[in-house]
Parts: structure tokens; C-alpha cells; sequence
């Protein structure tokens, strides 16, 4: 009886090859469909891998334990000083979060949109951070050049009037592209009007920044950089990052640090990536519903080739049955087909699933200045072979339902 059945399937799956070659230009159509459809399944949740890993691998190698935020980044619609930073009296909270036992070092940073460039009619806006010291007790580190080693001596604590270094780093990128090197003396400022009135001298060159946010930085001391887009009044800054003591509980001092400054946001690595990702959810929904359009797309595709196919051959199919094929068996053949529809899109899907994503990362490479952005482990292939799987077993079960129904020997006779 065994062998019987497995007869009958090898059958059906032979007759349903032969079928699927009778029409290749339809088949081919429906093949592609799914293999879209595959193929956007492991786009996307190559992506979804890839955020996450180069997210926690930035995190990792950023020497930091904790994060203090005061808020979101907000831009205002203004020329001088677009973002608005949320942390206020930042040295102060600095200080204080300094004096906990198991904190090593506790640094304010603020982010900017400031004009660098070589000379006063040709400047261009850019991303500043501003640090109290590089690269000693910071993560930051230079490529070449000293760095900012004299301090966030222009604060002078509080007054704002000490000497200004005039100092900054440039990342690579954007040293090759103004054409200057270490000792060389660049236009920074917080309006086109201020750049040309100051001059900066290039003290290093460090990838740092550039390397975590993914595009062109400068390194300015914390109230130079306040200096140059008023904002010394309220301290403000974006953020604090806290290195902790060797052998100290991230999640116990993050507790503590919470309780003691409650308007503050205490986060671990983690859960400062997490609240990263978490802003991005409109973008990620707009992704997901583009996934689920390919699905159905993929879908509709096998589902109107199969009962195409059923439609236009009930009188041979009812021929089949008058010849002693059982309704069982003629289901299972136009089933078999929805199921060869699957495999097709899905061996498509995950052959194009490499070249797509190598083409993708070189595109999204150049927009945001992240590297190897997209991960296809196993089980990103395994996730497509699945969705194409589902889509041809769904559309070979509706189409061989329709199958046995229509083609019945009334069809024949009439």
C-alpha cells in the first residue's frame, strides 16, 4: 500500500513537471514572483541582522558602559545651531556622576552642524562633536597628530572666558577631501558669516566619530564648540558616556545614576541601542510592509498561474479522471505544482540574494558610511526558503481544491 502511494506521488509529481512546461512563459512569471518575494524576505531581514550587529559592535568598541541623555536630538529650523541638545549644565552632571565609586570616567559630548572648509568661499556643513579632552581618558582616538590633550581649558569652571585652543580634528575623509593635513589652519564656525571670521588649526586626524555615525566629523572642545553656537548659557550637551571601574555592575550603577538624577535617561549598551532602533520605527514598518506586498505579489503570481491552468485545461483534467485518475491524485498533481512554483522562486530568490546584497551594501555604503551593513547568515536563506515554500504550498492547496471541484466528467460530457 506504501508503495502505492509513493507511486501515485512520483506521478503526480511527474505530471505536474509536464504541465508546468506546457505554458514556460506563465510558469517562468509565477518562478519570478516568488523568487521577488524570497528575494525581499532576505533583503530585509539581512538588514534587520545587520543593524542590530554593526549597532552592538559600534557599541562594543566604544569603551563605554553607560548612557546619559537628557532627551531626543531635536532640529530647529535655523541656520546657526540646528540640533538642539536636550542634556543641560553638563559639566556640573558630569562632575557629579564622576564622584560615584565605580564610575572611571564620565564625559559630556554635544553633536552640531557647523561650516568647515579650506578657505572662506568654500565651506561646507558638517557634523561637530564637541569633547572635554582627545584622546587621553576619552574614547576618541587619533589617527596622527596630538589631538586635543590641553583640556577643555575655555570653559574655565563655568566662566567661559579662558583661553580658546582653536583646535580640532578632522576625520580622514574629510581632511583628503580640503586638502589639508596636520598644522594646517581650516575655516570652522557655526554660520558661513562665522567661518570666515575664524580660523581653526588641524591638530590630528582621528576616525572616531566618523566611524560611529557614519559620516564627515570635526572634533572641537565642549565650550569652544558652545562658543561658536551660543549655547554656553544653559551648558548644553547631547550626551554623557560613562566608563565604568574594572569588575563594576553595569546595571547597578545604571540604577543608582537613575535614581540620583531622575529627569536623566541611564542606559546600558544595549539598552542605548535599543532606544537607537526604536526611533526608526516608521522606516522599519514601511520596510515590513514592502516584505509583505512582495509576499503577496509572490502569491498572487503562483495562485493565478495554477488556476489559470485549471480553468483552461478542465477537460483535460475531467479526461484524467474518466481514465481512472481519482480526484485525490488530481489534487495532489496541480498541488505538486504550486510546490514546484515555491522551490523555483525560492532556488531564484536565494541565488539573487547574495549579488543584491553586495550591490546594496556598496549603495547604502556610500549614503551612510557603514561597511558590511547587510549579514546573510543560514538562517537568513533558510527564512526565504520558507516564505516560497508557504507561497507554493498555499497556492497549490486553493488551486487543487478549485481543481477538484471544476474538472469534473459533466465537464467532459458537456
Amino acid at each position: 500500500m506504501t508503495g502505492e502511494r509513493l507511486r501515485r506521488a512520483w506521478g503526480a509529481v511527474g505530471l505536474a513537471g509536464v504541465r508546468l512546461q506546457r505554458n514556460p512563459r506563465r510558469t517562468a512569471l509565477a518562478v519570478v514572483g516568488v523568487g521577488l518575494a524570497v528575494l525581499a524576505v532576505t533583503l530585509f531581514a539581512s538588514v534587520g541582522l545587520g543593524v542590530a550587529a554593526t549597532g552592538e559592535e559600534k557599541f562594543d568598541s566604544s569603551g563605554r558602559d553607560l548612557w546619559v541623555t537628557g532627551g531626543p536630538l531635536e532640529i530647529r529650523a535655523r541656520e546657526t545651531a540646528p540640533l538642539e541638545n536636550s542634556l543641560l549644565g553638563a559639566h556640573e552632571v558630569a562632575a557629579g556622576i564622576r564622584s560615584h565609586e565605580d564610575v572611571a570616567v564620565a564625559t559630556p559630548m554635544a553633536f552640531q552642524a557647523i561650516y568647515v572648509g579650506a578657505n572662506a568661499s568654500d565651506l561646507r556643513l558638517i557634523t561637530a562633536v564637541g569633547v572635554l579632552k582627545a584622546p587621553a581618558g576619552t574614547a576618541v582616538s587619533v589617527d596622527s597628530g596630538e589631538g586635543l590633550e590641553r583640556g577643555d581649558v575655555h570653559y574655565a569652571n563655568g566662566s567661559y572666558d579662558g583661553p580658546m585652543t582653536r583646535n580640532v580634528l578632522l576625520d580622514p575623509g574629510t581632511a583628503e577631501r580640503l586638502g589639508v593635513s596636520v598644522g594646517d589652519t581650516v575655516h570652522v564656525g557655526a554660520s558661513r558669516a562665522g567661518a570666515r571670521e575664524r580660523g581653526f588649526t588641524v591638530v590630528g586626524v582621528s576616525s572616531t566619530f566618523s566611524n560611529f555615525l557614519g559620516t564627515e566629523t570635526a572634533v572641537l572642545h565642549l565650550s569652544e564648540l558652545q562658543a561658536l553656537t551660543g549655547t554656553t548659557g544653559a551648558d548644553r550637551a547631547s550626551l554623557l558616556t560613562v566608563r565604568l571601574r574594572e569588575g563594576a555592575d553595569p546595571e547597578a550603577v545604571r540604577a543608582d545614576l537613575q535614581a540620583a538624577y531622575r529627569d536623566l535617561e541611564v542606559r546600558t549598551n544595549r539598552e542605548q541601542l535599543t532606544a537607537v532602533l526604536g526611533r526608526q520605527a516608521p522606516v522599519v514598518g514601511s520596510a515590513a510592509a514592502l516584505v509583505a506586498l512582495s509576499v503577496a505579489l509572490g502569491l498572487a503570481l503562483a495562485l493565478n498561474l495554477l488556476l489559470l491552468t485549471v480553468t483552461q485545461q478542465r477537460r483535460e483534467l475531467a479526461a484524467l479522471q474518466a481514465i481512472g485518475l481519482s480526484p485525490r491524485t488530481l489534487s495532489l498533481t496541480v498541488g505538486t505544482q504550486g510546490l514546484l512554483v515555491g522551490l523555483g522562486g525560492a532556488t531564484l530568490g536565494m541565488l539573487a540574494t547574495p549579488v543584491a546584497a553586495a550591490g546594496l551594501d556598496r549603495a547604502v555604503a556610500a549614503v551612510v558610511g557603514f561597511e558590511s551593513l547587510l549579514r546573510t547568515p543560514p538562517e537568513v536563506y533558510l527564512l526565504g526558503a520558507a516564505v516560497a515554500v508557504g507561497v507554493g504550498t498555499l497556492s497549490g492547496l486553493v488551486a487543487g481544491w478549485y481543481a477538484g471541484r471544476t474538472a469534473t466528467l459533466p465537464e467532459l460530457r458537456g
